[in-house]
């Protein structure tokens, strides 16, 4: 491990009980078997959290949600479309439950998680099109639902970080739906950073280039960083994201994603979309598994802030 002395020193005992393990066939059938546990969630009376089934993509089933809502938030409610993270090829909603649970009733906020279908059997384009079909749901749904269409954010993290960049590119293409914001930690966004020179000082714990390169190769269903990816898929190669909503970023400094965020926010800047970064010094992909240490407590209250602020700038 020859940059743990860089690692933050309250995330080192993480990396020695998870070890980082890199992903092929073998390692994504051991991981869906045993998954990482999920941070246990806080009681909370005032929260309501139920299980939905909405109408999936034309030709494809039905896309489970969890909803969670504050029941004494005052409507119309800001809502997020949350996407959770797993390389394209792991998850579910629930590995968030705890911080979702925790962003619904602190911002007083509507959260839609999604459980789409993973790669490598449902590749590219069905994982973004379920995430499409629940944005559309809550967007058509919003009276019913108490949500204010103007205040509709999507957030994601890792994997889910780039669907929820795909999405955004998507929803300003189709023009059907206007976002007010784009939470993305750590966001996966870039097939070609497969072909970069290696980081001497990222991607070594948790998310490995190996690993990298097999989720890609999964959810593109084809060798990353060829021609003909769509910007949907890998939202780095979009040609001009100028319309794309407010958008924040975080990721580590030691998180192989780091150098394709980084330039991801200066384009982004240079299209004139409002745009906030974060990088957090010594630590890596993840990190926020680690529980609580500054860092994490740091983290929540730059995604808090983040959202906070998108949601009064249109209410």
């Amino acid at each position: 491990m020859k940059t743990i002395n860089l690692v933050d020193p309250e995330l080192r005992a993480f990396l020695t009980t998870m070890p980082t393990t890199t992903y092929d066939m073998e390692g994504l059938r051991e991981r869906r078997a045993n998954p990482i546990p999920a941070p246990e969630a806080a009681p909370n009376p005032d929260l309501e959290v139920t299980e939905r089934f909405v109408p999936g993509p034309p030709g494809a089933p039905d896309v489970r949600v969890m909803v969670y809502r504050p029941k004494s938030a005052t409507a119309p409610l800001p809502a997020i479309l949350h996407i959770h993270g797993g390389g394209y090829i792991v998850g579910v909603p629930e590995m968030d439950d705890a911080y979702n649970r925790g962003y619904a009733a602190e911002l007083g906020c509507l959260i839609v998680s999604v459980d789409y279908r993973l790669a490598p059997e449902h590749p590219f384009p069905a994982p973004l099109e379920d995430c499409y079909a629940a944005l559309a749901w809550l967007h058509a749904e919003a009276d019913a639902l108490g949500v204010d269409r103007a205040r509709i954010a999507v957030k994601g993290e890792s994997a889910g970080g780039g669907l929820a960049a795909g999405l955004a590119l998507m929803a300003r293409d189709h023009g059907e739906i206007a976002l007010c914001h784009q939470c993305l930690t750590a966001p996966m966004i870039d097939d070609r950073t497969v072909l970069a020179e290696p980081h001497g000082f990222a991607g070594e714990f948790v998310w490995t280039a190996e690993s990298n390169r097999f989720g890609w190769a999964c959810y593109l269903g084809q060798e990353p960083g060829g021609d003909g990816v769509s910007a949907h898929a890998a939202p780095s190669r979009v040609a001009d994201p100028t319309g794309l909503p407010a958008t924040f970023i975080c990721v580590g400094n030691l998180d192989l994603f780091l150098e394709e965020n980084l330039d991801y926010v200066r384009r982004l800047g240079r299209a004139g979309v409002p745009v906030e970064l974060h990088v957090y010094p010594g630590a890596f992909h993840g990190f926020r598994m680690a529980g609580d240490t500054a860092l994490h407590r740091r983290y929540l209250a730059d995604v808090r802030g983040s959202l906070a602020a998108a949601f009064r700038r249109e209410g």
